[in-house]
């Protein structure tokens, strides 16, 4: 059977026994517990720790009205390049002297476990994507707030020199990309000219004008040609007709010439009149050589009458051309001259159709060469130009941000001198050392009455042996013993109120020093 103690009636009294018996024990144990907390609370290092958030603008008025032209600062990690700023060697070293740490003239090596330390103690977070906050942590108020509000100076200081500085050397590199850009865009220019001068052909459009006037001639020596044809072939015909004309035809009386030239004349008005009006000229020059021929007939008819003889006056008078191959040989004149035309003209036409195919070669032979000068030159061109732009672009943003237009920092909170140290203080150590000096002896105690294997109570005897209990004799306690007793209860009682005592005076002069 098991003889701890578990009913709340034997455990209390239990615990008020052995609290007497132990009492000054269970002090000492309080006050050592308490005094100890306080001593570590004292000898605790105080760290104050001060903040300033700095709020960074990108974009301002002038933004919308230089979009395009200007090129703003996007930082994506604002904390990043912040710890980036403020953790560089020189903005560390200018802490240093801001912190007096450099007043001990320290070595190199301590300089930079020094730095280390202050890295280690800063913390610099973005609790919004535009704001940076910068936290520091030292021994000194004063050295803390003064560390705090340096860092965030130099971060905008250095913040604003590297945009300055980094639109500068862009728009410096842009400078001189543009001049050596336009001293390439000279020499192609110049090697282009240079090489249209010597090849007259090289020119812009040269093969489209070659190519459509090489169609050109070759229509026309083709249509040449069939005129040609049609020309030789009508020579042929009239000199087939012409073979069978007789150049002389003999006349018996001149009246038989007017009467077939009459006749001539006629047919050919009968034609025009079929075209023309009455008016038209050559109807009327017919129309009178009609009647001045009339007239010779008339004349003619009567001298005959008149001189019968005359008629017959002399052979000559009664012969003439023949008017049909008069005409035929003409057409044939005609046909002949327009056939040596024409093969005139498609001799020309072929002669120039073989120039300009040699000119088509001379432009094809040239045509890569050109084509690649062109395209080299074309290239610059537009190179140049979107850097003209750029460069620009460039200027504008370097005038932006050497007038702190671009990126705008500045502090929204600043920092302030702290108060009160941050983390573990006196109070902390305090009250932890109460509770703990309570807890202990307490534990300890209950451990004690739960373990102990003495019998303190009846019950606890009828529950190991099994018979009822009649009767329990108290103990007796002589004038001796409760002297000691009390002697034992007013030290503990002089440990505790010690020990409280010595809380109650921290408290009050933290109270003072605040």
């Amino acid at each position: 059977m098991s003889k701890e103690i578990t009913a709340p009636s034997e455990l209390v009294p239990a615990l008020l026994r052995e609290g007497r018996r132990h009492g000054v024990a269970l002090a000492t144990m309080f006050a050592t517990i308490a005094l100890a907390a306080l001593a570590i609370g004292l000898l605790w290092p105080r760290t104050y720790s001060a903040a300033t958030t700095i709020l960074v603008q990108s974009s301002d008025i002038i933004q919308p009205l230089m979009e395009g032209r200007a090129v703003p600062t996007g930082n994506a990690d604002r904390a990043s390049l912040a710890r980036q700023v403020v953790f560089s060697d020189r903005v560390m070293r200018d802490v240093l002297k801001t912190g007096g740490w450099l007043a001990a003239n320290p070595s190199p090596v301590e300089q930079d476990r020094l730095i280390e330390q202050i890295k280690g103690r800063t913390q610099i977070t973005s609790p919004r994507p535009e704001l940076i906050q910068i936290a520091y942590q030292d021994r000194d108020r004063k050295r803390t707030f003064d560390v705090t509000t340096r860092m965030a100076e130099l971060f905008i200081q250095e913040s604003r020199a590297a945009k300055e500085r980094e639109s500068r050397e862009a728009f410096e590199f842009i400078d001189n990309q543009v001049n050596d850009y336009h001293q390439k865009l000279i020499d192609a220019e110049d090697s282009l000219q240079k090489y249209r001068t010597a090849n007259p052909d090289a020119q812009p459009g040269s093969a489209a004008d070659v190519n459509s006037r090489i169609g050109a001639l070759r229509s026309e020596v083709e249509q040449s040609r069939m005129t040609l044809m049609e020309l030789q072939s009508s020579i042929g015909s009239l000199q087939g007709q012409l073979s069978g004309e007789s150049s002389v035809t003999a006349v018996q009386t001149r009246e038989g010439l007017y009467r077939a030239q009459l006749v001539d004349l006629q047919a050919q008005l009968d034609r025009l009149l079929l075209t023309y009006t009455d008016q038209y000229p050559d109807v009327v020059r017919t129309r009178r050589q009609m009647e001045d021929i009339k007239r010779q007939l008339a004349s003619e008819q009567e001298q005959r009458r008149s001189d019968p003889a005359a008629a017959s006056k002399s052979a000559f008078d009664n012969a003439t051309f023949n008017p049909h191959y008069l005409e035929i040989k003409r057409q044939l004149g005609e046909k002949q001259q327009a056939a040596a035309a024409a093969r005139s003209r498609m001799g020309a036409a072929e002669s120039m159709l073989k120039e300009e195919m040699e000119r088509s070669g001379r432009i094809a032979s040239s045509e890569g060469t050109l084509a690649e000068l062109t395209r080299d030159y074309e290239v610059n061109r537009d190179i140049y130009q979107d850097l003209l732009k750029r460069r620009e672009n460039a200027r504008v943003s370097m005038v932006m941000d050497q007038e702190q237009r671009g990126l705008t920092l500045r502090i929204q909170d600043p920092a302030v001198m702290p108060l009160r140290p941050s983390g573990l203080r006196l109070t902390h150590f305090a009250l932890a050392g109460i509770a703990l000096a309570l807890a202990v002896p307490i534990g300890l105690l209950a451990s004690l009455v739960q373990f102990d294997p003495r019998l303190r109570s009846a019950p606890q005897i009828e529950r190991l042996v099994g018979v009822p209990v009649l009767a329990t004799i108290p103990v007796y306690e002589t004038p001796r013993d409760r002297r000691v007793q009390r002697s034992r209860l007013l030290l503990a009682a002089v440990l505790v109120l010690g020990a409280i005592a010595a809380y109650v005076f921290m408290l009050v002069l933290r109270m003072v020093q605040y």
